[in-house]
C-alpha cells in the first residue's frame, strides 16, 4: 500500500522526467511463447549447507517524481537492499510485490523504476523473481493541488498524437509488459514467469524448485509457488481458477506431499485477519517486533486457504502490503508471515529492514528472521522441520534442528490438547525473559548467547 506524500502544486522538473520516460518508451508486446517461460530454467541450487532467501516487500519506487524527497525515498531503498544483501549473502531474492508505484506515474512505462528495484541484486549477480501488488499497474492518480486557480498544469507527453496518444493515458505498464521487460533485460537472472494465459489478468503465478547440494541426485528439497493476489488493475483477490490451478500443479510437483512447500503473494488472505483478532484478544503470541496496524485483506476468499490447510507439506505463506506488520503466526500446522516493510516509499516511518529464510536438507528445517537496515538482526524462528529419519552423515546437523525446535513443539502440542487445537507459538524477544543460555540453532552452536523465550496462555473460562 502507498499514499501520495507532499506533492508540490507544480510538477518541477517535469521536461527531465519526460525526457528519462522518453529513452524507456519501448515496452515490448507480450508474445505467446513468453507464456511459460520460467519453466525452462533449472531449479535453483544449493552452493553450500544452507539456501538464503531475502525478501524484499513494498518498495514503491518512483513516488513523487517530480519533487526532490520522491527520488531521494528510491536512492535510500537502494541503500536498504544494498545493506542486506551484503549482509546475509543470499543465494536467492524474492521481490513480494508494490515494487513501484505506478498511481504516481507521469508516463505509462514503469520500467524505468522496476529496473532500479532490481539494480542491487543485479549487480551482485544475485538471481530473483517478482510478483505483483496491488500499485504495480495501477493508473495515475492527478493530485487536486496540481488543479489550482491557474488551471490544469501543461502536460509533456511522450509520442503524443492529434487523438491524444497512448502516452498521454497514464494508463500504467501493463503486469505483462513490466514482466515482459524484466525477462527481455534480464533472462540471465530473472526467474519471474507469466504463469497460464488462463489465469490473466493474474499474471506472476508460476512455481520453482531448490535442488538438493549433493551432486549425485539432484532431488527437491523445497517447492516455492508464488501466485499473484491482484489489486490495481483488478479485484485484489487470488481467484477460484487460480486455486484450481494450484491444485493442478501441486499434485503435478508434488503428489505425495513428501517435499516442503512455501507460497509467496502480496495481498494477506483473510486468515490473517483471524489472527491477528487471536493476537489482539492476547490468546497467542507471534514472532515478530511489529504490530502497528490492522491486517489489510484480499478482497474475498475463494478456496486457496482450503487448498493450502489440506497440504500437510505447506509450511507457510509469506506476504508484504502492510508496512506496520513483520509477523509470523502459527495457523492450522503451518505459519502466516509478513515480510518487512524495505522500502522508503509507501507509508510508514518505521525503521527498514527484509525478512530472511534459511533452508537446510538432510534434514529439512527451514529457519527464518528480519534484518534491519542497520544490520541488526531479530525475531528468528523455526518455521519448519524433518519429521523423517535421517541418515548417519546429518546426525549433527540433525541434533541441531531438534535443539531449535523440539521445546516449542513440545509447549505446543500440549496447550493445544488442553486448549482444544487453539494456535499457540513461541517467539524471540529481546524484551522478554531470558529462559536458557548455550543452545544450538540450525546454524551452530553458542554458548554466550541467551535464548529468550515468552509464552503465553489464554485463560480457561470456568
Amino acid at each position: 500500500m502507498a499514499r501520495l506524500q507532499n506533492q508540490s502544486p507544480v510538477p518541477n522538473g517535469w521536461l527531465t522526467i519526460t525526457i528519462l520516460f522518453l529513452i524507456l518508451q519501448n515496452s515490448v508486446p507480450v508474445r505467446p511463447e513468453d507464456e511459460g517461460q520460467h519453466e525452462k530454467k533449472l531449479g535453483l541450487q544449493f552452493t553450500g549447507s544452507s539456501f538464503k532467501v531475502a525478501l524484499f516487500a513494498d518498495l514503491h519506487f518512483g513516488e513523487n517524481a517530480w519533487s526532490d524527497w520522491g527520488p531521494d525515498h528510491d536512492l535510500s531503498s537502494v541503500k536498504v537492499m544494498s545493506t542486506i544483501l551484503d549482509v546475509e549473502k543470499p543465494d536467492f531474492v524474492v521481490y513480494l510485490g508494490d515494487v513501484v508505484t505506478a498511481n504516481n506515474f507521469l508516463t505509462h512505462n514503469a520500467s524505468l523504476y522496476w529496473d532500479q528495484a532490481i539494480s542491487p541484486t543485479r549487480a551482485r549477480n544475485i538471481p530473483w523473481a517478482t510478483l505483483f501488488g496491488n500499485h504495480d499497474d495501477t493508473h495515475f492518480e492527478w493530485p487536486i493541488e496540481w488543479f489550482s486557480s491557474s488551471g490544469i498544469p501543461q502536460i509533456l507527453c511522450p509520442s503524443a498524437n492529434a487523438s491524444g496518444g497512448d502516452g498521454c493515458s497514464f494508463r500504467g505498464t501493463t503486469r505483462l509488459e513490466l514482466t515482459r521487460n524484466e525477462l527481455r533485460r534480464n533472462s540471465g537472472l530473472s526467474y519471474t514467469g507469466f504463469g497460464p494465459q488462463s489465469l490473466w489478468p493474474s499474471v506472476s503465478n508460476y512455481v520453482h524448485t531448490i535442488l538438493s547440494p549433493k551432486s549425485d541426485h539432484k532431488l527437491p528439497v523445497m517447492i516455492m509457488y508464488f501466485l499473484d493476489s491482484g489489486g490495481g488493475s483488478y479485484p485484489g483477490v487470488i481467484s477460484t481458477t487460480q486455486s484450481e490451478w494450484f491444485h493442478n500443479k501441486s499434485q503435478e510437483v508434488n503428489p505425495d506431499s513428501s517435499i516442503p512447500e512455501i507460497v509467496f503473494w502480496h495481498i494477506p488472505s483473510q486468515a490473517y485477519k483471524k489472527v491477528a483478532k487471536k493476537v489482539a484478544a492476547g490468546e497467542i503470541q507471534c514472532a515478530g517486533s511489529m504490530f502497528e496496524e490492522g491486517v489489510a485483506p484480499q478482497d474475498a476468499e475463494m478456496g486457496m486457504m482450503k487448498l493450502l490447510k489440506e497440504r500437510p507439506s505447506m509450511k507457510a505463506i509469506f506476504v508484504g502490503h502492510n508496512h506496520g506488520l513483520d509477523w509470523c503466526c502459527p495457523y492450522e500446522k503451518m505459519w502466516l508471515c509478513y515480510a518487512r516493510h524495505t522500502g522508503y516509499g509507501g507509508y510508514g516511518t518505521w525503521p527498514r529492514g527484509a525478512r530472511i529464510l534459511e533452508i537446510t536438507d538432510d534434514p529439512f528445517s527451514l529457519k527464518s528472521w528480519i534484518r534491519m537496515e542497520n544490520g541488526t538482526m531479530h525475531s528468528e524462528d523455526c518455521l519448519g522441520v524433518s519429521t523423517t529419519q535421517v541418515t548417519p552423515d546429518s546426525v549433527n546437523m540433525a541434533q541441531k534442528v531438534l535443539d531449535c525446535q523440539t521445546e516449542a513443539d513440545g509447549l505446543k502440542r500440549n496447550l493445544s490438547e488442553v486448549y482444544d487445537g487453539d494456535d499457540l507459538s513461541i517467539t524471540s524477544s529481546s524484551k522478554t525473559r531470558s529462559a536458557e543460555k548455550g543452545k544450538c540453532t540450525v546454524s551452530g552452536c553458542d554458548e554466550e548467547k541467551e535464548m529468550q523465550v515468552k509464552l503465553i496462555i489464554p485463560k480457561l473460562e470456568k
